[in-house]
C-alpha cells in the first residue's frame, strides 16, 4: 500500500530533474515545441500508471525520453500518413477533373513547411543523457532558444519557465498574476516567433555567448525577483518562481562550469533567498532587512551561496562582474551577526565597482545608501538629491525613502517625515504602503 506514494515522489522527482531534458532532446528531433512537450507530458502521465505496478527504473530519465521518442514517432507517422493520404486525394480529383472538389468539401490542402522533416526510422539514440553529436546538452540549446533577444523579454521568461521548467500554462498565469489566456497566447506566440524568424537551436558562438549569455542570466534573475519580492496573500504562490529560478540557475551553472557570472547569478539568488522567510513576519506584514530575526535566515542556502562565492574566488582572483558584486554584498549582509555590525565599509567599495559596470540609476541609490550607511550620511543624501534632480527615478518610492534614511541619520526627522509622505503617495503594493506608516510612525515618535 506504500508503493503508490513512494512512486508518485519518483515521478515527481523525475519531472523536476527531467523535464527539461526529455523536452529539449525531442525539439531538437522533431523541430515542433508543442509535440515535445505534449509527448513529455504523456510519458510522465505513463509512469505514473506503469511504475506503481513496474517499479521505477533503475535510470527514470532513459525511460521517460524513450517513452516520450516513441510517442513522437507514432504522432508524427500519423502526421505523415494523414498528409499522404489528403494528397492522394486530391490527385485523384485532378485526375477526374475536380481540382476543386477536396477545397469544396473543406479538407485543407497541407503546407509543405508545416511537416516536420522527420525520419521516423532515424537513429534517436537512448538514455536520458542525449545529446547530439558535438557534445552540447540540448537543455543548454534550449535555454539560449528561450532567452532569444529576438523574443520579447515577457515571452523569454514565459517560455522558459514552460519548457525548461515545465510549469503549467496556468501555474504561470497565476504566478505573474495574468489571465491564463493571455499567458498561454503569449506562449504560442513565442513559439511562432521563434518557427517564423528560423530562430536557430544552438548555443551561441564564441563572439556573440558573453552577450547572449548576459540576455539568459537577466530572465532569471527576473524570475527570482518576481517570486522573492512577492508579497502578502501571493507569497507563498509566488515563492515557486524563486525556487525554479534557482534551480534553473544550477542547470546552467552545471552546463556551462566556466562561466563565473552564471556561478555569480547562483550565489546572488542562494543568498537572498535564504532571507525570504523573514522578510515577512507572523501577520503577513513585510519586514525589512535590518529587522528581520536573522534566526529564520537559512543557514544551509547561506553556505551553499558562500561556497559558490569561495570557489568563484579561487578561479577568477580578481575579475568581478556586475553578478559576482552583487553576490559579495549579499555575502556581507549574510555574514552579519546583527544589523549594527554590517560591514557597510565594504558594500560600499563593492557598490563603487559596481557603479563603474553598471551606472544604473538604481544601481546609483544603492551606492549611495551604502556610504551613508557606513558613516557619510551626508555625502549619500547628496548623492541621492542629485539623483533626485536628474529625474532618473521620478515616481520611484525608494528614492524619498532613502533620503528618508539618511535625514534620521542625520537628526532631520521633521524632513525625513516629508520625505517618507512622499513615498508612501509612490509605493505601490499596500504592502510596501504599510511599511512605510510603520516607519512614519517610529520617526515621528523620535
Amino acid at each position: 500500500m506504500t508503493q503508490a506514494p513512494a512512486t508518485h515522489d519518483a515521478v515527481a522527482r523525475a519531472y523536476r530533474d527531467e523535464w527539461a531534458r526529455v523536452t529539449a532532446t525531442l525539439i531538437r528531433h522533431t523541430g515542433d515545441w508543442t509535440l515535445a512537450e505534449d509527448c513529455a507530458a504523456e510519458a510522465f502521465a505513463r509512469a505514473l500508471e506503469r511504475w506503481p505496478a513496474e517499479g521505477v527504473p533503475r535510470n527514470p530519465g532513459a525511460w521517460l525520453t524513450t517513452v516520450a521518442k516513441h510517442l513522437a514517432i507514432d504522432r508524427l507517422r500519423r502526421r505523415t500518413n494523414e498528409a499522404a493520404k489528403v494528397r492522394e486525394a486530391a490527385e485523384m480529383d485532378e485526375v477526374e477533373g475536380g481540382r476543386n472538389v477536396g477545397r469544396r468539401a473543406g479538407v485543407p490542402l497541407p503546407a509543405t513547411d508545416d511537416l516536420v522533416d522527420f525520419d521516423p526510422a532515424g537513429d534517436w539514440g537512448e538514455g536520458a543523457d542525449d545529446s547530439s553529436d558535438d557534445g552540447v546538452d540540448d537543455r543548454l540549446r534550449l535555454v539560449f532558444t528561450c532567452c532569444h533577444p529576438a523574443l520579447a523579454l515577457d515571452a523569454r521568461v514565459a517560455l522558459t519557465l514552460r519548457t525548461l521548467g515545465g510549469l503549467t500554462t496556468e501555474e504561470i498565469a497565476r504566478a505573474f498574476l495574468v489571465p491564463e489566456p493571455t499567458m498561454a497566447q503569449r506562449i504560442v506566440r513565442a513559439k511562432q516567433r521563434i518557427r517564423n524568424a528560423g530562430i536557430p537551436y544552438r548555443v551561441p558562438d564564441a563572439a556573440s555567448l558573453p552577450e547572449r549569455l548576459g540576455g539568459v542570466l537577466a530572465v532569471l534573475y527576473l524570475v527570482f525577483n518576481a517570486g522573492y519580492s512577492a508579497s502578502g496573500g501571493d507569497a507563498e504562490r509566488r515563492g515557486a518562481l524563486a525556487d525554479e529560478a534557482i534551480r534553473l540557475a544550477r542547470l546552467v551553472v552545471r552546463l556551462m562550469p566556466d562561466e563565473g557570472e552564471a556561478a555569480s547569478l547562483l550565489a546572488l539568488m542562494l543568498l537572498q533567498d535564504s532571507r525570504r522567510r523573514a522578510r515577512v513576519d507572523a501577520d503577513g506584514e513585510l519586514v525589512l532587512l535590518d529587522a528581520q530575526d536573522r534566526s529564520r535566515w537559512d543557514a544551509a542556502e547561506i553556505e551553499s551561496g558562500l561556497a559558490v562565492l569561495r570557489a568563484l574566488g579561487r578561479r577568477t582572483g580578481g575579475i568581478r562582474g556586475p553578478y559576482r558584486l552583487q553576490a559579495e554584498i549579499a555575502a556581507c549582509h549574510a555574514t552579519a551577526p546583527t544589523a549594527d555590525e554590517t560591514d557597510f565599509d565594504r558594500i560600499a567599495g563593492f557598490y563603487d565597482e559596481l557603479a563603474a559596470l553598471d551606472s544604473s540609476p538604481v544601481v546609483a541609490l544603492n551606492r549611495a545608501l551604502a556610504h551613508g550607511f557606513a558613516g557619510r550620511a551626508q555625502a549619500g543624501l547628496d548623492e541621492l538629491d542629485r539623483l533626485e534632480a536628474s529625474g532618473a527615478l521620478d515616481r520611484y518610492h525608494l528614492l524619498p525613502a532613502a533620503q528618508a534614511e539618511l535625514l534620521v541619520r542625520l537628526g532631520r526627522t521633521d524632513a525625513a517625515a516629508a520625505r517618507l509622505h512622499e513615498s508612501l503617495a509612490l509605493a505601490p503594493t499596500e504592502a510596501e504602503q504599510r511599511q512605510l506608516r510603520r516607519r512614519l510612525a517610529e520617526v515621528t515618535a523620535r
